[in-house]
């Protein structure tokens, strides 16, 4: 069981929810009972919608089972094949977005406890309180703030941000983070079939309408701790989507297209 559990704060949440928890996942079993039960929990009232992409593993069927226990907070998208991190998302994005429930805040949350449920509240307090619009949880505003990764995935990955800066111009510090809040208003302004990327560089693009529509991005300080159970999804291909796509979106940008 997750540590998680065993600190969660038990107060009572509020019975109306502006925030959507879109979680993907593909062959989550040993982990999807617990990030649901521990995102719900949450002094906050957070919704969450899986998108599974089919997992063979019976992740779906699983979820089915819990939306018996919370029929009203928890929801389930299947798709027909595993398409990538990016459709995954975007597929939540219209979902949240065409709910009768009217979400105001849309979250993107690993499935792996990489990310730590608790920090959705800060991540929350960060566009509702402050005044972002999007949110970013960051691995490198204090340092590198990782656990659990070999030496050359931390330099893979702060390497990987530094030339995102440098190609883009944004001053994100960590422009591949996976764990976002956004308002509402900024997916509605993002064309999502201008969307070219599924992995990493799918999380850049995403920042970057954000950053070139003129949405202010802010950055909260977090600890990433790298899976304990399951498969990491992370492979070569998605890195080099990741080095080539920056530099074919910013040329996109510079000519219009």
């Amino acid at each position: 069981m997750p540590p998680y559990l065993e600190k969660m704060n038990t107060a009572l949440v509020e019975t109306f929810s502006d925030s959507l928890v879109i979680i993907p996942t593909y062959n989550e079993i040993e982990n999807i009972e617990s990030i649901i039960r521990v995102t719900l929990l949450q002094a906050h009232h957070f919704d969450v919608l899986i998108v599974d992409d089919n997992s063979p593993d019976g992740t779906a069927q699983r979820v089915k089972q819990l939306q018996q226990e919370f029929p009203d907070r928890l929801f389930l998208a299947e798709r027909t094949e595993k398409t990538g991190l990016g459709t995954a998302y975007i597929h939540g994005f219209l979902w949240g977005l065409e709910s009768d429930k009217k979400y105001k805040f849309f979250f993107e949350m690993d499935a792996d406890f990489s990310h730590n449920p608790s920090d959705l509240l800060r991540l929350y307090q960060e566009c509702k309180d402050n005044g972002a619009d999007v949110a970013i949880g960051s691995r490198y505003i204090r340092g590198v703030n990782v656990v659990n990764w070999p030496l050359r995935r931390v330099l893979l990955s702060y390497g990987a941000s530094f030339y995102v800066r440098m190609i883009t111009g944004m001053e994100v510090k960590d422009p591949t983070a996976g764990f976002i809040c956004y308002r509402r208003e900024v997916l509605e302004k993002i064309d999502f079939n201008k969307i070219k990327f599924v992995g990493y560089a799918f999380q850049i693009e995403m920042k970057y309408k954000a950053y070139i529509h003129h949405f202010r991005i802010s950055e909260v300080s977090i600890i990433f701790t790298d899976r304990t159970r399951g498969k990491s999804k992370m492979n070569a291909s998605i890195i080099k989507e990741a080095v080539l796509g920056v530099l074919v979106m910013r040329v996109r940008h510079l000519f219009g297209r």
